[in-house]
């Protein structure tokens, strides 16, 4: 049976049952959503027709309201605008579920990417047992985080679940119900969530995809690829931030991270028992059921008491499953062994940790911490530590720090809450290890890492405060910026030529974790130098690691758009070529990308087979995708040159004005959608160095500009050009797949950007010159990848994800102007000199707020 294109099922799935479920939508029988109903459609064609004609969007609302609503005084008009936001954010949700239900269609389930595609080639050519090889070496973790990028409640969430299941099934009773709830459902959290209050959401994931996903993806591995039932390596596995990332979020406490981790065994606990309880039901055999039927009782009090006697370890549980399986084998031909076989090969996979938790912290706060501790040591009288030790090199006290023996004692005897919080920190994690397994919590990730002193302030502390001889935890170091990415290398070498930590190294598998951040990469270096940059630190960490028979476990700090290196993820994986350690893939999910990407059976499992294959497919291509000599160096000289247009852009007087006056960038702390603090600092002043990539690369997103997912490349591409030596980039792009990904996520940058909305900046008398800049940046760029790439327009070779993305701008249009309306209304009150409770300015912000949600929401992978 022929198959549709792909654009055609997204057509006929997608597009074509959002415009008859829409129409549903208007009919519901509240008497507001009928009326916006009709209005909005209006609202929009005035959207459309003023920007073609070059309004602004102060014109365009006006001119709504004289044509169509000539009526309705003052406040009636902000009661429409704010009605306008609601119901378009429920069109959203509507789009998500309907996309969400249409993936198996629109993407092949069996395609380029997927283990049975794998399977299938590896068949015909004859290199299965190379295969199977690669799958009991290569790993994928994906570390789902507690970044703010979700804005959606946990409640809305919930209704997309149940609306796509119901879309799916074509139940249009329960579909006009969820439509109903919908529509009384409160998009906006009037408090902030706690941190366990995120890791709960989260581990939502954990329990309703995941488990399955997982699950489903290694009995295929074991039964179609191995055809066998024995143990093989857990080839996916899953990190966890909330609740042990504590990294400029003051709200997370050790107490949280115990919490955390409690809640991670119990929830795993219930999901083995519900297995059990469903495999009793089928096991009704001699000699079988009453054993099943144990292990079901062990499980069901254990999920609701930990400290239960009755408890049994995981290897235990196992154990008993695989005696069981064994039985049934030989007694009772193999009835239901299938079913079983599926719970044993989850245990293997999540023990009884469900997740990994990861605890993180700044470099800085461990410095002031470990000063604490060192001065309380030294003035006790009895340490190891010299009474000069702040007064020693770098190189003498790490000397010290890697031989450091001293029991640090009583942990409250801190007067300062951070000192006792870290160090306390600490100490749960052997906890963790005992209750949850080794495996429970055995990273610590030390953000801002510039040193190798960094590195062993925290390896003497795990020691001190816990583990003192066998240290069971993996130190990481995150580097971020270009400069710390540039020295790398050196702090490894100078770690990995400590006699202690290598030793530390040898018990722990020889592996190093080294994580490494797009997103603050991206936010001081640019789109092109952060990734050219972290693939360069990634070759000289290889290739040092190697020297000392190191191998390096690079982890990604990855977040949602390009500009944070997202995207196409999976095509960076399979471009790394031979010269960077490809062992495993390790990468951040977070808000946005966790329910756009992994929050369906069908686009975890999809977007989970597609990391998987990307590492087989680098290792294949692996020479392919070495880059020569002349491609190097026209790549290195592209980043160069974009990251000094960068630094410039940076730099001009505007650009912190533009952002805090002419952004949404305020705005974003006032969302409620995370814990975490929006900026690191306490300045009332914008500070660069204080914002967090998220707010930063969102706020251009909402300006519908996304600068940093492009500022650079154009005037790179140009220099090129204008030296009449274009056929070197060509070559380049031809040559190489690192660099053609990178030049397809950018034109995802460009195609969701919309200058038209903007377009009046320009004639500002403070900010017109600065808009200008980044509109020509925005034009020689689009201009230069079209060519490059031979496209007519953007993200030509993507058609179905550039009409997706088509359909989400349409129908955000109307929330877009909206917005930059209420700005520019703001901007006018401020320049009048009002006051910040003026009651107009605080109506105004409100509109802005509330208008972040549906926008980023839309987007998808825009924060």
């Amino acid at each position: 049976m022929s198959v549709e294109p792909k654009l055609i099922r997204f057509n006929q799935s997608v597009l074509s049952k959002y415009q008859i479920y829409n129409s549903i939508f208007m009919t519901l029988p509240f008497d507001a959503v009928t009326k916006t109903g009709v209005l909005l459609p209006l609202f929009h064609e005035t959207c459309k027709k003023g920007f073609e004609e070059g309004d602004d969007p102060t014109t365009i609302v006006e001119t709504f309201f004289t044509k169509y609503q000539a009526r309705r005084n003052k406040q009636s008009q902000i009661n429409l605008l704010f009605r306008f936001i609601q119901y378009i954010e429920r069109q959203v949700v509507l789009f998500d579920a309907i996309e969400d239900a249409a993936f198996p269609i629109v993407n092949n389930m069996e395609g380029v990417g997927t283990l049975r595609n794998l399977k299938g080639s590896a068949q015909s050519e004859g290199k299965m047992e190379e295969l199977k090889e690669f799958l009991e070496e290569f790993k994928v973790r994906i570390v789902l985080t507690a970044h703010p990028t979700q804005f959606y409640p946990g409640s809305v969430l919930g209704i997309i679940t149940s609306l796509t299941k119901a879309i799916k099934e074509n139940d249009l009773s329960e579909i006009n119900n969820l439509f109903g709830q919908l529509g009384k459902t409160p998009f906006f959290k009037h408090k902030k969530p706690t941190p366990y209050q995120e890791a709960k959401s989260l581990i939502w994931y954990l329990e309703n995809v995941f488990y399955k996903t997982f699950g489903e993806i290694y009995n295929y591995i074991q039964t179609s690829i191995y055809a066998d039932d024995k143990k093989h390596n857990d080839i996916i596995n899953i990190g966890f931030w909330p609740g042990g990332d504590r990294d400029g979020n003051p709200f997370v406490k050790p107490e949280t991270t115990l919490k955390v981790a409690k809640k991670l065994k119990k929830a795993i606990l219930k999901k083995y028992y519900q297995d059990l309880r469903d495999l009793r039901k089928k096991l009704t055999f001699r000699g079988v059921e009453e054993r099943i039927i144990r292990l079901e009782t062990i499980m069901y009090d254990y999920s609701i008491n930990l400290k239960t006697k009755k408890a049994i370890s995981a290897k235990e549980l196992r154990a008993e499953l695989l005696s069981i399986r064994d039985l049934i084998i030989d007694q009772h031909q193999s009835l239901y062994v299938n079913e079983i076989n599926n719970l044993i090969n989850r245990v293997h996979l999540f023990d009884y940790r469900f997740a990994s938790l990861d605890i993180r912290q700044d470099s800085r706060i461990h410095h002031n911490v470990f000063t604490t501790v060192i001065d309380h040591l030294i003035s006790t009288g009895n340490s190891s530590f010299p009474d000069n030790y702040h007064d020693l090199s770098e190189a003498e006290q790490i000397k010290i720090l890697s031989k450091a023996t001293d029991d640090i004692g009583d942990l409250d005897a801190f007067e300062d809450e951070m000192v006792r919080n870290t160090l306390k920190t600490i100490a749960i994690i052997k906890d963790i290890q005992k209750s949850n397994g080794e495996r429970g919590a055995n990273r610590y990730i030390i953000s801002n890492n510039q040193t190798a002193l960094n590195v062993m302030q925290l390896f003497a502390m795990l020691k001190m405060v816990a583990f003192k001889d066998k240290l069971t935890v993996d130190v990481a170091p995150l580097f971020e910026t270009i400069p710390d990415l540039e020295n790398a290398p050196g702090v490894m070498e100078q770690l990995y030529q400590n006699p202690e930590y290598i030793a530390h190294l040898r018990a722990r598998g020889n592996k190093q974790h080294i994580m490494l951040g797009f997103s603050d990469g991206t936010k001081d270096g640019g789109y092109l130098m952060a990734n050219w940059g972290i693939y360069k630190a990634k070759e000289k960490l290889t290739k040092m690691s190697r020297k000392y028979d190191i191998t390096a476990i690079f982890f990604d700090g990855r977040g949602g758009p390009p500009a944070r290196g997202g995207g196409k993820t999976h095509n960076f994986y399979s471009s790394l070529g031979p010269t960077i350690e490809d062992k495993e893939v390790q990468i951040t999910i977070q808000g946005q990308t966790v329910s756009s990407n992994f929050g369906t059976h069908d686009s975890s499992q999809f977007n989970l087979e597609q990391l998987i294959s990307s590492g087989i497919k680098n290792r294949i291509d692996g020479e392919k995708n070495r880059l020569s000599d002349a491609d190097r160096a026209v790549m290195n000289d592209l980043a160069e040159t974009s990251y000094q247009t960068y630094k410039d852009f940076k730099n001009h007087p505007m650009f912190i004005p533009y952002l805090e006056r002419m952004s949404t960038l305020k705005y974003y702390a006032k969302t409620n959608i995370g814990s975490r603090p929006s900026k690191r600092g306490t300045s009332d002043k914008l500070v660069f160095s204080d914002l967090r990539a998220i707010p930063f690369v969102g706020s251009w997103s909402q300006l519908k500009q996304n600068v940093p997912g492009f500022y650079g490349v154009g005037t790179a591409l140009k220099l090129y050009e204008d030296r009449n030596e274009w056929n070197k980039v060509e070559q380049l792009y031809t040559n190489s797949k690192f660099f053609k990904t990178l030049i397809d996520n950018s034109m995802m940058s460009l195609t969701k950007s919309f200058f038209d909305l903007t377009k009046y900046m320009s004639k500002d008398e403070e900010f017109g010159d600065f808009w200008n800049i980044i509109f020509e940046e925005y034009l020689t760029t689009k201009r230069l990848l079209l060519k490059l790439s031979g496209y007519d327009e953007l993200m030509e070779n993507e058609p179905t994800s550039k009409a997706s993305i088509e359909v989400r701008e349409h129908i955000v249009l109307p929330l877009l102007t909206i917005q930059q309306y209420a700005l520019k209304k703001i901007q006018e009150l401020e320049k009048a000199g009002a006051p910040n409770d003026d009651p107009d300015k605080v109506i105004y912000e409100k509109i802005v707020t509330r208008s972040l949600f549906g926008n980023i929401n839309a987007s998808r992978n825009s924060a």
